[in-house]
């Protein structure tokens, strides 16, 4: 018999599909907040993550599918024989849209007459600019960067994406570039859009000099890691008045309540929730590729979203 944990909030229409993935698994559902290690240390397959120092003794486990995109840690702890796996393509929808969110507000000042609104304030605050026209380049063309550019399309927008690695042009990208055409892109761009994974080629991109490249008056849009910006560089930019940024994502993280982040002008915040379970069509995705996994892993068959560990990205193949 396997024995399964499965760590996410699911329902009862999760479970059925869950169960029905490997019928005679036993199967454990235990919140994050509750696992222990001995519950990691007897499974054989974990849907969901768990804290990663109680992987150590996980001997006995085949296959770690974890609920969120980014693998943030777990490679490293990983046991030998075991398989990493993410939730890469649940967060798409969710982070998209709250991507579209946090840019419609900066560009008509939602923000600054939310504000106003706390002060008892009816005053007009001057121009706004729109989606349609603008250029809006996407660093990151997954799921969830693949779908905000697609969105801005639909809207009128000039999009440009860049993909770690070559790739065909899909049609609601106008241009597709590389990592190292990032220089040349950053001052066409109107808003820039940040979707990447934490790593080596990632970590540090947007350093002072690059946040100066951007067009005056451009945004910025943080949703993959907050290790990917220069922090007190972006306080400095966005005190300048050069850019505007709008972050779900931060370094440091949680942002300590004494952080200049905080109260920079043109800098808006939400504390990492664009993607969680907030959306419940999330939960359904991430439960459905956790499903189709232990299905897989079963059967012996290559797995879906392998996570590549020397990338943080998923392996274009999985591997059983």
């Amino acid at each position: 018999m396997i024995d399964i944990l499965v760590t996410p909030p699911v329902n009862e229409k999760h479970r059925a599909l869950l169960e029905s993935a490997c019928p005679g698994g036993r199967f454990r559902y235990i919140p994050y907040a509750d696992v222990k290690r001995e519950d990691v240390e007897a499974a054989a397959v974990i849907i969901g993550n768990v804290p990663r120092e109680f992987l150590k003794g996980a001997d006995k486990l085949h296959l770690l599918h974890l609920n969120t995109a980014g693998a943030d840690g777990y490679p490293e702890a990983m046991p030998e024989r075991a398989i990493l796996t993410n939730s890469s393509g649940a967060y798409g929808l969710a982070i998209s849209e709250h991507m579209l969110g946090m840019l419609l507000a900066v560009k008509k000042k939602l923000y600054l007459y939310w504000n106003d609104q706390k002060d008892c304030l009816w005053r007009d605050e001057g121009g706004v600019s729109s989606i349609e026209d603008a250029v809006v380049l996407s660093v990151g063309m997954g799921d969830i960067g693949g779908e905000f550019l697609r969105k801005c399309k639909a809207l009128g927008a000039y999009t440009i994406g860049v993909r770690r690695t070559p790739r065909a042009k899909p049609d609601f990208a106008d241009e597709l570039y590389t990592l190292d055409a990032i220089d040349e892109l950053l001052p066409r761009a109107d808003v820039v859009a940040l979707s990447l994974p934490s790593g080596p080629a990632t970590n540090g991109l947007m350093d002072e000099r690059r946040l100066r490249l951007m067009k005056r008056g451009a945004v910025l849009i943080n949703v993959g890691r907050g290790s990917a910006v220069d922090t007190d560089a972006l306080v400095s930019v966005c005190s300048e008045g050069l850019i505007r940024a709008a972050l779900d994502v931060t370094d440091p993280e949680p942002l300590p309540a004494e952080h200049p982040l905080w109260h920079t002008p043109n800098a808006y915040i939400t504390p990492h929730i664009s993607g969680f379970f907030h959306l419940p069509q999330t939960l359904d995705r991430i439960v459905a590729i956790g499903a189709e996994n232990l299905k897989r892993i079963v059967a012996g068959e290559p797995l879906l979203n392998a996570v590549d560990a020397s990338t943080g990205y998923r392996r274009k193949e999985g591997r059983a």
